[in-house]
């Protein structure tokens, strides 16, 4: 008897006893949350303060990050946000007005348009970056501490890790 491919992905995890969450774990879940919340109130304010919303700053760091072999595109960067393209097409149009952004049309596909930075758009990136990690410092304690927490709770079994989807292989 043979078992169809994949079928081990429908089994129940092993784990036969699942303990209930705790106090400390809603804590923890909780002060992570919190962690999370004060870095991003930090990160918009540096933005604000660099005359960018949020969402521009966020844009600046995905293109600065991006690592494909091209500069990233305006579908890379929807993707990225996980906007629309036709948000991310308006949210492009504004970096560029403000000088922050030039698009570029693909030599291999002129249809597909690159965004790049510029000088301006780097020096504001920098600084806000700068800031960014300095408060990611000062707040390492309790994501270093929610790590260890994840990985009790993951070894006691209060989660399993999903199936891996179809498009994951």
């Amino acid at each position: 008897m043979t078992s169809a491919p994949h079928a081990h992905r429908d089994a129940p995890p092993a784990r036969v006893r699942r303990r209930r969450l705790t106090a400390a774990d809603y804590q923890a879940l909780g002060a992570f949350r919190y962690a999370l919340r004060r870095f991003l109130a930090f990160s918009e304010a540096g933005a604000k303060a660099l005359d960018l919303t949020p969402q521009q700053h966020q844009a600046l760091l995905a293109i600065r990050a991006h690592t494909g072999p091209d500069p990233m595109s305006i579908g890379d960067l929807a993707e990225c946000l996980l906007i629309k393209n036709h948000s991310a097409v308006g949210l492009v149009a504004r970096l560029v007005d403000r000088g922050l952004v030039v698009r570029r049309a693909s030599a291999e596909d002129r249809r597909r348009i690159l965004l790049h930075l510029t000088p301006a758009a780097e020096g504001k990136l920098e600084t806000i970056s700068r800031n960014n990690l300095g408060e990611l410092n000062r707040a390492s304690d309790i994501f270093r501490e929610l790590l260890g927490t994840l990985r009790q709770l993951h070894a006691d079994g209060v989660w399993t890790d999903p199936a891996p989807s179809a498009s994951d292989e």
